[in-house]
Formats: C-alpha cells, sequence, structure tokens
C-alpha cells in the first residue's frame, strides 16, 4: 500500500497543487493568503480553474479530507482554507508554544546526514523545522528522497535550554532551529 492510496492520481496531483498554492505561491493563480493563511474557497477555486486547474468544491474537499498528512484545513464553517505549515510566504499560525515529547524525530535523505549532525537543522526556507512524534512519521518523510534516515531530537533538552516549540492540529512540531548538539541518529 502506498503513502497515497487513499487518493486516486486526479487528487494526488489537485493535492500537490494546494500545497503550491496555500504554502508557497499564491500569486501562481492571482489569489492572496490573509495574515494567517486563509483564502475563500470560492475564490480559490475560480482561480484554479482560469488557471487551467478546475476543481469542484466536492473535489477539493475529498482532496483535504483524505490527505494522509492533513496538509489542509477548512475555517469553522468551511468557506476558507488554509495549509497547516510548511509556509515559504509571510504567515502567523497563531500556534501556542507548548512542550514536546522527550524525542522528536526528523526524516532526510541520507547524503544529508553528515551536514546536519555539523550544523544542525533549519527551517530551509519555511517558516520552521518540521519533527515528527513518532519514528515511523519521520521515516516516511525521509522516504520521500529516496535512500533515508530517521534523526532523533532531544527536545527536552531544546526545550531546557530556552528552545520554542509548537504543535501543529495534524501532530506536526514546529521550531525554529535544531543545533546540532541535540541531534543524533538512530542507527
Amino acid at each position: 500500500m502506498t503513502r497515497w492510496s487513499a487518493m486516486d492520481r486526479a487528487d494526488v496531483r489537485r493535492s500537490k497543487r494546494l500545497a503550491l498554492v496555500l504554502r508557497h505561491r499564491p500569486s501562481s493563480i492571482g489569489i492572496e493568503l490573509d495574515e494567517h493563511g486563509w483564502t475563500d474557497v470560492g475564490m480559490l477555486l475560480r482561480a484554479l480553474a482560469e488557471r487551467g486547474t478546475p476543481m469542484s468544491r466536492d473535489e477539493l474537499r475529498r482532496v483535504v479530507d483524505d490527505n494522509d498528512k492533513q496538509r489542509f484545513e477548512w475555517d469553522e464553517i468551511g468557506d476558507r482554507i488554509r495549509a497547516r505549515q510548511g509556509h515559504t510566504v509571510p504567515v502567523e499560525l497563531d500556534l501556542s508554544p507548548t512542550t514536546p515529547p522527550a524525542l522528536l524525530f526528523h526524516g532526510t535523505a541520507r547524503r544529508s546526514v553528515g551536514s546536519i549532525l555539523a550544523t544542525g537543522l533549519d527551517p530551509r526556507g519555511r517558516h520552521h523545522v518540521h519533527l515528527s512524534e513518532d519514528e515511523a512519521t519521520a521515516r516516511r518523510v525521509g522516504a520521500r528522497r529516496g535512500e533515508h534516515a530517521v534523526l532523533v531530537v532531544d527536545a527536552a533538552a531544546m526545550t531546557a535550554a530556552g528552545h520554542a516549540f509548537w504543535r501543529t492540529s495534524n501532530g506536526v512540531w514546529l521550531t525554529d532551529e535544531v543545533p546540532p548538539q541535540f541531534i543524533r541518529t538512530t542507527d
């Protein structure tokens, strides 16, 4: 079973298009995100159709609701949508700092491990470093890049040293950076 098994190929394409638009390039279809990353669903659907990616409201609902990582969310009445994290455009997600579990995990390409152990993890153009609460999720994330590795982050020590963590509504842990002294490999 693949990670896309719950979604057909057309929905996978739609999901990738939504991620691009709602995280990185809303201007590519002529929309704007508000300061919290939200946009009007009707405007989004019209703009997608005008730019060659027509999507019905039912298709959008299926893509959002069936997304394996729950990357997107609706507002309380379903009139607006946003990406939950991973933005490269300026947004304020209104997350409150929270205490993480003692250990968090990060999946990455094996070829990057040496550099990460030497310099730490940085957001690489995003607002935050993304971490997983369990090794299996980090493994799936790292596997997207081929030969992969899972890194263990000593979140308890980072918290004691004054680093802040936030948890998104879909369970992704965020932090500004992870200095190398808080990282080890699982091997």
